[in-house]
């Protein structure tokens, strides 16, 4: 069963989760991606904070192979308790 999708695989896709600033929000987020993803390259991660600083927001860029593959990191960073929100 296939599910429609507006991407084209392969692709470039932005990952972006937000959480408080006293985790080490940046490497949490890039060890869960890596479950998932073979290889993040260098300069793929940036981070943010928010306007009073309570809160950080980490982009990865990866190469995304499937909607499948996209689903899987997204479940485990919303499942994670210092993860606030992904989109």
């Amino acid at each position: 069963m296939s599910e429609e999708t507006l991407l084209e695989f392969p692709c470039q896709f932005p990952i972006k989760a937000m959480g408080k600033t006293n985790v080490e929000l940046d490497l949490l987020v890039i060890e869960i991606v890596r479950r998932h993803v073979a290889d993040i390259s260098e300069g793929a991660v940036t981070t943010r904070p928010s306007k009073d600083g309570n809160y950080i927001a980490v982009t990865i860029i990866i190469e995304a192979s499937s909607k499948q593959q996209l689903d899987a990191i997204y479940q485990d960073l919303t499942d994670h308790p210092h993860v606030l929100m992904a989109l």
